[in-house]
């Protein structure tokens, strides 16, 4: 283990997220650089309240689950202040922000920090006939719905944010490209699957040419094999965990010299 004196760290994720990790990264010696590739923008009042009407009240549901921390923040004005049904938190970030709003919380996965994980808890293997209300940010992966609904529960979604690809302010970009084209950059962090392609799409050519020969530090095989598929060739490091301690320490456990970039063709 070391600390990061002498490396730079691209910080991807939305402005409102990246403060603890560019702090810790900061303190272990690090030159942060951020670059926001998603904004969260809440779903308007409106919006939500007719979805919401869809499904009606939220006490008649058997569980409620909250996929991200994301989701408890623009989500948690949904619960009832009475009945409330059990919550569900794919993730111990979700936990923590559900439990700093004062919220008990019925079920956490023990291992692992996604819809696979909370799948395989047992809590959920009987829930014939059940009612599922999923609040999430829009255009989720669909695997979490499906193999509920397959088990006999009825399952209902609640879109409380959405994920809109950042713009940043002019000369942003260009700045970054060049502290990257001069050797200042030597790992991206990428923190979701859509992270990762926004970034692709807000980058100029030269950036993804050089996105795709950086050390890339994902916050789960998912995101990896994401990554790959997008054509970044890269290093590669995979945390055992997304949040920011599992990220700090898959990025202190690499060797330094898999964190230069790979050479160009």
């Amino acid at each position: 283990m070391s600390t990061l004196a002498g490396f730079g760290v691209l910080v991807t994720r939305p402005e409102s997220q990246a403060g603890p990790l560019a702090r810790h990264l900061t303190a272990l010696g690090a030159t942060v650089f951020c670059l926001p590739a998603l904004t969260i923008a809440p779903t308007e009042d409106a919006t939500l309240a007719a979805r919401c009407s869809e499904f009606g009240p939220l006490d008649q549901f058997d569980w409620v689950v909250f996929i991200s921390a994301n989701a408890v923040r623009h989500g948690r004005r949904l619960l009832p202040t009475v009945n409330c049904p059990r919550l569900v938190a794919v993730g111990p970030a979700t936990a923590a922000a559900l439990a700093h709003a004062g919220y008990p919380i019925s079920l956490v996965p023990a291992h692992g920090y996604d819809s696979e994980h909370l799948l395989s808890t047992s809590e959920l293997q009987n829930v014939s006939g059940q009612r599922i209300l999923v609040i999430r940010g829009g255009a989720g992966r669909d695997l979490l719905a499906e193999s509920l609904r397959a088990r006999g529960a009825t399952v209902c979604f609640a879109d409380v944010y959405t994920r809109v690809r950042t713009t940043p302010a002019p000369g942003v970009i260009e700045a970054v490209e060049t502290a990257w084209a001069a050797g200042q950059i030597h790992v991206v962090t990428v923190t979701s699957t859509d992270i990762a392609r926004a970034l692709m799409e807000t980058l100029s050519p030269r950036g993804r040419a050089l996105f795709a020969r950086t050390a890339m530090l994902a916050g789960s095989t998912r995101i990896a094999d994401t990554a790959r598929q997008l054509g970044l060739a890269g290093p590669l490091i995979v945390a055992a965990a997304p949040h920011d301690e599992g990220l700090i320490t898959a990025l202190l456990a690499t060797p330094r010299e898999h964190l230069q970039p790979k050479a160009s063709a």
